[in-house]
């Protein structure tokens, strides 16, 4: 009986990524960046090419291996996206119940999950939990990075500065007024 043979260690061919040099895209941990420049470095005795992204709201380098940035970044939404953002914004909010600790929990799965209207739910949601009743130092935090996340996609979607960003952040959230019905 012949023995099969062994499968060679095949190298997974090299796919070609969407981002390039300049581009405005967006971290699930940091929030909007720019594609600074590609670089080559080596670390643990292996060459590997990663994107230098410069995060938008921090003095902050983040550096993202090239055959993974598929599966870490993705691009800023479109200005039709950005109206949708909004009009999350506006949607009856969730509300903790009795159980903060499963709805931090919860809150925090949305942060950490890349997905922009997650984190408008996570602004929308906390913003009125504040205005109602106040909230913890550690939801003021993430209220406070959440805010900062999205504030900083819309300035790139939007193509407008911090300010107006926050401005149109603002406008589109519920009023203390309007919860009280």
């Amino acid at each position: 009986m012949a023995k099969k043979p062994e499968a060679a260690e095949v190298p997974k061919p090299r796919r070609k990524s969407s981002f390039a040099v300049g581009d405005k895209v967006v971290h699930p941990h940091h929030g909007a960046a720019i594609i600074i420049k590609k670089v080559k470095q080596k670390i643990a005795g292996e060459n590997r090419e990663y994107f230098q992204l410069e995060i938008a709201t921090d003095q902050l380098t983040v550096y993202v291996p090239v055959e993974n940035i598929e599966d870490t970044i993705r691009p800023v939404i479109s200005k039709t996206q950005a109206r949708k953002v909004f009009a999350t914004l506006k949607d009856e909010p969730q509300e903790a119940g009795s159980n903060w600790s499963r709805w931090y929990k919860i809150l925090n799965e949305k942060m950490t999950s890349g997905d922009i209207f997650q984190v408008a739910e996570v602004v929308r949601d906390l913003t009125v939990a504040q205005q109602l009743k106040g909230i913890s130092p550690a939801l003021k935090r993430m209220l406070s990075r959440a805010r900062t996340t999205l504030v900083s996609e819309m300035q790139f979607a939007l193509d407008v500065n911090e300010e107006e960003a926050t401005k149109k952040l603002d406008r589109a959230l519920p009023k203390p007024e309007d919860l009280d019905e």
